[in-house]
Formats: C-alpha cells, structure tokens, sequence
C-alpha cells in the first residue's frame, strides 16, 4: 500500500464546488514534492464552516486506487 501525506486548505466555498459535483478532484503537493489528485467526496467526513483544513494521510493501494484517509 502506498501513503501520501499534503497539508490541505480548502475554503467552504470552494469545497461546495466539489459537494455539488461541479469539480470531482483535488490537486495537491504532497509533502514529499509529488503531486497527487484524488476524488474531493473523500474529504466530506473532515469538513467544517471553514471548509477543510489539516494535514492528511491518503493511502492507496498498488493500482493507485484510494483505500483510505485520516487526519494526522
């Protein structure tokens, strides 16, 4: 399994763009320098009035699929 770790900011605003369906993915730097996307409906458990914000560990498995996410 393979793990990335990115420090997230994401506005309310802008995280309704991604709960209406109007964009489907995020796209961030992971800590490490790689870029990631990854489908934004994974956030919703870590959503606030401020929108999203923490640093996250999202694992995925050998075909790069997402398995799992937790707020570190």
């Amino acid at each position: 399994m393979r793990a990335l770790v990115v420090n997230l900011v994401i506005d309310s605003e802008e995280f309704q763009r991604l709960y209406s369906g109007s964009v489907k993915d995020v796209s961030a730097i992971a800590v490490d320098g790689r870029r990631v996307q990854f489908p934004g409906n994974i956030l919703r458990q870590f959503v606030t009035r401020e929108g999203v914000r923490g640093r996250f560990m999202i694992r995925f498995d050998a075909e790069n699929r997402f398995e799992s996410i937790q707020r570190l």
